[in-house]
């Protein structure tokens, strides 16, 4: 690794991975060098768009390509698997989301790169979009005064030949869940990151609209933060011809919505000069969404993470998104898959009585 940049090693030639390449490419200082996958054409064809080298075995990957860091692009069952061998190369990690499948699986990503001393950032690309980080800062000012709501609205579709594009899609071992795991995620992510920890979730879940699917299309679910906030979670890859996800926060001084990541909605009990620049831009984003089309997101949000972490790298100083921050939306997920089976709400360890 240079003093100015840092090098970028794919792990997962698939449709991710493709865009992680993009990302990349727009980063100044980040140099994309080399792919593993372990299906060789595969993993030929795509060095070959980019003019990397290739690998199709992981070992061979980690100790001889010339790289600083990974990024994982598998599966989500495979993240593990593929990270925890790589933090104890000495490489950082940027993982996709979920971080895995469980927050035990979760946890053990996160233990091998603190006690391997790298970088992990999980990519929640839209905690960087404008919107989010306006209302964090609002957040974070008190604008809102005591959190009273903290919800979410995931209505997306996918169609069945979206789950019969790949045996892993939908099943519990390499997709962890369904809509809850894999679309709502990001969703999740920002409530926690708007609303805190939570104390208690209690859910539903049901398989209505897809056929020969392990795994839930459609989830509601109910949760309890810590703070005394409350929250809803509507989940769906059923909901024709799918919206962008929605975001509503109140408080006792204001509400704000996101929409995507356009800001629809801001209005509070009192004025602030940033008022006025927000609510001329309202309904504006640059992040695309990914609601009918998981290919139908902007780079821009991947472009952003990535320009973070060399950032954190070069300056040997963590994240925006920091690895350990990456278990609680696995747990909450897994929570509302426990409640689910057991009938009873789910209790964080951070829960009081």
């Amino acid at each position: 690794m240079s003093k100015n940049s840092v090098r970028f090693g794919i792990i997962g030639a698939g449709t991710i991975g493709a865009f992680h390449a993009q990302a990349i490419e727009r980063v100044d200082g980040a140099v994309l060098t080399a792919v593993f996958d372990s299906v060789d054409e595969r993993a030929r064809a795509f060095a070959a768009s980019h003019g990397i080298a290739a690998y199709a075995n992981l070992d061979d990957f980690l100790a001889n390509a010339p790289i600083d860091a990974v990024t994982v692009a598998t599966p989500t069952g495979l993240h593990a698997s593929v990270a925890i061998p790589a933090a104890r190369a000495g490489k950082h990690v940027l993982c996709e989301k979920p971080l895995d499948t469980t927050a035990e699986k979760a946890q053990s990503i996160v233990d091998a790169c603190r006690e391997a001393g790298v970088i992990l950032s999980p990519v929640f690309q839209s905690r960087f979009g404008e919107g989010a980080l306006a209302l964090k800062r609002a957040i974070d000012a008190g604008r809102f005064g005591r959190l009273l709501f903290v919800s979410g609205r995931i209505k997306w579709m996918r169609s069945q030949a979206y789950y019969d594009s790949g045996a892993w899609r939908g099943t519990w071992e390499l997709d962890g869940g369904g809509c809850l795991m894999n679309q709502s995620i990001h969703a999740i992510d920002l409530l926690l990151h708007f609303g805190g920890a939570p104390a208690e979730v209690f859910g539903f879940t049901a398989t209505r609209t897809h056929e020969r699917l392990e795994v839930e299309d459609n989830a509601c679910a109910v949760i309890r933060y810590a703070s005394g906030a409350l929250g809803v979670i509507e989940s769906s890859t059923s909901c024709a011809p799918g919206f962008s996800q929605q975001i509503e926060i109140s408080g006792e001084r204001g509400t704000a919505v996101l929409e995507g990541d356009a800001i629809v909605r801001w209005q509070f009990a009192d004025d602030d000069p940033i008022d006025t620049a927000i609510t001329a831009a309202m309904g504006t984003s640059g992040l695309g969404s990914g609601a009918s089309d998981p290919k139908g997101i902007s780079i821009e949000g991947h472009r952003r993470q990535i320009e973070d972490m060399v950032g954190a790298v070069l300056r040997g100083s963590p994240p925006a998104v920091d690895g350990a921050q990456a278990k609680l939306p696995v747990e909450l997920v897994c929570g509302i898959y426990e409640s689910m089976r057991t009938g009873r709400p789910y209790r964080f360890g951070n829960a009081a009585g």
